[in-house]
């Protein structure tokens, strides 16, 4: 039967797909993709801290995922609900930070038991939407083109049928089948986004499923991988490849958006962390000199940790107690390093010159 976007997909190809899918020009990008992303794995490593600014990476990561779903935050009030102690009230904010518990959580998994299942994914979807959502067991679901309200796409109706092809997408992203990985990233991605097996929060859990599956396969050790910025950036370009792959079996032109997603981001994310490192060692050079007594490394890592710090912070880092440490933080911002801001009954303090480099991408 020819494909029919009003009917629920459930001739949904099995994988691997039966298209040539690792031809010249995808092999050749795939050379240039897998460099790039080398290059931010080591400068990553290279890091006195290679953790260091992983939180913020990932917060950034969170939002963009988010708003590519119309989940719309702004950065500086994402930072702030990340470590205030007064809860938010903002719903999106808080499926934002769901989002980033959401990958942690598959990180943390994955250290037990390095595989993806259906089981996993269904726990990512359960912190995202915060809830004890599961499988989609009723028919009805079908993507709509929000500006004409035209059906673009109906995913596979039935829980077997879509347990049946998640098992299948398990089998396919475990086979050691010669398929070079960031081809096969791009695979998991399509099929996975086509399986669409939640009623909500499917884009989110896929894109940290491709973070995690970075993870499995040894490309990259942390999730610094800003991709969701990417796609937010070539939204238009995401939606008309992936349906292509669907439509016309258009394989060749969505693995290379993935490629060069992937090429992009380590290459922004590698200058960025680059910058961030430079800002770092000049922030700590003039603070050692103006103010040597307030001066340490494990300062320095909290203050670049995420752009907004706090006294109990410096306290639980055993830099003092918190008289002391609120006035090594007092002493910073008069001297114009940080900026004070009351949040409910607590004072953060902002790293404005770490937070104006996060924002220039």
């Amino acid at each position: 039967m020819p494909y029919n976007a009003e009917m629920p997909y459930n001739d949904l190809p099995l994988l691997p797909p039966q298209a040539a899918i690792e031809n010249t020009t995808i092999l050749k990008k795939t050379i240039s993709a897998s460099r790039a992303l080398s290059e931010l794995k080591g400068a990553i490593t290279n890091l006195p801290n290679p953790t260091l600014f992983i939180d913020t990476i990932q917060l950034q990561e969170a939002q963009a995922s988010s708003a590519i779903e119309n989940i719309v935050t702004t950065h500086d009030e994402l930072f702030k609900s990340s470590i205030a102690d007064k809860s938010t009230s903002n719903p999106a904010i808080k499926e934002v930070l769901h989002y980033k518990d959401a990958l942690w959580h598959g990180l943390e998994a994955m250290k037990n038991r390095p595989i993806l299942t259906t089981n996993l994914f269904i726990k990512l979807v359960q912190i995202i939407k915060g809830n004890s959502a599961g499988i989609r067991n009723a028919p009805g679901t079908q993507l709509k083109n929000p500006a004409t309200n035209k059906v673009i796409y109906t995913p596979p109706e039935g829980e077997v049928v879509i347990r049946d092809k998640l098992k299948n997408l398990e089998d396919f992203i475990h086979a050691e089948d010669g398929i070079d990985p960031l081809v096969k990233m791009a695979i998991i991605h399509y099929q996975f986004e086509a399986i669409h097996p939640f009623f909500d929060g499917n884009g989110r859990t896929g894109r940290i499923i491709m973070l995690l599956y970075l993870k499995l396969s040894g490309l990259l050790d942390l999730p610094a991988l800003f991709l969701s910025g990417y796609i937010m950036e070539n939204k238009n370009a995401y939606y008309q490849k992936i349906r292509a792959v669907t439509e016309t079996n258009d394989w060749q032109n969505w693995i290379l958006y993935i490629l060069e997603m992937i090429e992009q981001t380590a290459r922004k994310d590698r200058i960025r962390i680059a910058q961030i490192e430079r800002l770092m060692g000049k922030m700590g050079t003039e603070i050692q000199v103006q103010f040597p007594k307030v001066y340490s490394k494990d300062l320095m890592e909290i203050l670049f940790h995420l752009p907004y710090t706090k006294r109990q912070f410096l306290e639980s880092a055993g830099l003092g107690n918190l008289k002391t440490v609120g006035n090594y933080l007092k002493t910073l911002e008069q001297a114009g390093f940080l900026k004070s801001e009351q949040v409910g009954k607590e004072k953060l303090y902002l790293n404005h010159n770490l937070l104006e480099v996060l924002l220039n991408r």
